[in-house]
């Protein structure tokens, strides 16, 4: 099973995640958590998350970059869901071996994220904490797929994106092995 863990504020307005999440929801292997509106109040519900990380085989982190991380949702996902003793830790080995792909859509075009861009950093630099928050759960971390400047490409772009994404997620496990598998351009 593909758990994908969405999380945007204002999901109404974001084009390219409605496109994302629209290519790939109707995957029978597919379940998705839109954090933002399961828990408005952010009153997350621990159990039912772990259930569902315990079903997946590939986790799926689906988010807009904001300041350089994840929303807040997310964050504070991380932080009651990933529980020590269950997710890493003496006895944490519920996510041990599962795989992990991080989906991100950023406000800034591709040439921000370049020592000469905005952002004066390549994009792969703000991976990092990301990464290392799957490979402490002892997860296997894919190669992420990103969508940069979600809110100002054309339809074109975006659709390119979503086929590109659901066939990423219909060929699981394959292309995930197969390095010439379509990504999002990073």
């Amino acid at each position: 099973m593909i758990l994908i863990i969405h999380a945007h504020p204002y999901p109404q307005r974001s084009r390219a995640g409605r496109a994302l999440l629209a290519a790939v929801r109707d995957l029978p292997q597919v379940e998705v958590h839109s954090l933002y509106d399961a828990y408005p109040d952010f009153d997350i519900d621990v159990a039912t998350e772990q259930a569902a990380l315990t079903r997946a085989d590939l986790v799926v982190w689906l988010h807009p970059l904001y300041w350089y991380s994840v929303p807040a949702i997310l964050k504070h996902w991380f932080d009651v869901v990933l529980l020590s003793g269950w997710a890493y830790g003496e006895g944490g080995d519920a996510l041990r071996g599962k795989h992990c792909l991080w989906v991100a859509t950023t406000g800034g075009r591709a040439s921000s994220f370049a020592e000469t861009g905005t952002h004066q950093l390549p994009f792969h630099e703000f991976e990092a904490p990301i990464r290392q928050t799957a490979q402490f759960c002892g997860m296997v971390w894919e190669p992420p797929l990103a969508l940069h400047g979600a809110q100002a490409v054309g339809e074109d772009e975006i659709a390119a994106a979503a086929v590109a994404f659901r066939r990423r997620l219909a060929a699981w496990p394959k292309v995930l092995a197969d390095e010439d598998s379509p990504e999002i351009a990073r």
